[in-house]
């Protein structure tokens, strides 16, 4: 008896997320089911693929082998669905994106109604993540990242970029002055980055360089907390445009030192493990994203 893609499935789900629970959750199967799954395809290959113990499951040596093949069936498998809605030039099936808070919130929520008019066999799931995830173990398609690029085992493509501004509101600037110089920020409360380092590291120029390394006087992890801290008249900030659009449209936040503000801007790419031709869903996503980004440059 051969197996089945489900089996097939259930065995990439467990080893993917660890646990035959986890692997349950994400199938929308009962526990009971993708065990019964494990079992049938072992029995079927004549071996055994996982060991379990009381606190984990490990690959053999053959499920190992086998997980390489099982992972490409299931690939072609999907290949080839996608291959047909193509042909119906209709992008259709699930779309994992992940990106960090500040960037699913304030780019991509705003067009997903549009997205999925256009796409409406597409179904999307968003995750938002402040650190660099593993895009297979986390069963993601495609992740959004700002900045460099540091692993070169990912392939990707420039979606765009963003200018970094330094911002506060009236409300701080009226109780504490503004600062008229670079040298004059020592004696304000400045909103950076717990990590990393370089995002503390603000493109202004002044006697030493074009780039002023703050030590912040409040420090959070999330761009968003930071925009919610200055909005809040909790300090001097410095954010990328697509986060503080709306905010500087509306006056909520100023520009500071616009004379001394060096252009940078924050490179902007999906990252993606795929080395083939990219998926319909996925092409058709990131397409609609980089011209939506262009066009608010």
């Amino acid at each position: 008896m051969k197996s089945t893609l489900d089996e097939l499935q259930a065995f990439i789900h467990v080893v993917d997320s660890g646990s035959i629970t986890a692997a349950a959750e994400q199938l929308a199967q009962t526990t009971s089911g993708i065990s019964r799954a494990l079992g049938r395809l072992e029995a079927k290959l004549e071996t055994t693929l996982l060991r379990r113990t009381t606190r984990r499951l490990e690959l053999t040596e053959e499920g190992q082998v086998f997980l390489v093949q099982a992972r490409q069936i299931v690939a072609a498998v999907d290949e080839a669905e996608e291959q047909m809605a193509l042909r119906r030039q209709q992008p259709a099936g699930r779309l994992r994106v992940n990106a960090a808070a500040p960037f699913m919130l304030h780019v991509v929520v705003p067009l997903i109604e549009d997205f999925r008019r256009q796409y409406p066999q597409i179904q999307l799931e968003l995750h938002s993540s402040e650190r660099i995830i593993d895009l297979l173990e986390q069963r993601t398609d495609v992740a959004i990242r700002i900045g460099a690029l540091r692993d070169s085992s990912l392939h990707a493509r420039a979606l765009g970029s963003n200018r970094l501004r330094v911002l506060a509101s009236p409300a701080y600037l009226a109780a504490h002055g503004t600062p008229q110089s670079v040298e004059a920020l020592a004696g304000h409360s400045l909103l950076g980055f717990t990590q990393p380092d370089s995002l503390n590291h603000w493109p202004l120029r002044h006697a030493l360089g074009d780039s002023l390394v703050i030590s912040p006087s409040l420090a959070a992890s999330s761009g968003e907390t930071l925009r919610q801290l200055a909005l809040a008249d909790a300090g001097i900030v410095c954010l990328a445009d697509f986060m503080t659009r709306g905010d500087r449209a509306r006056g909520d936040l100023v520009q500071l030192l616009p004379d001394a503000t060096v252009e940078v801007r924050q490179a902007i790419h999906a990252v993606y493990y795929r080395n083939t031709a990219l998926a319909s869903r996925i092409r058709c996503f990131l397409d609609y994203l980089s011209t939506r980004l262009r066009q608010a440059d």
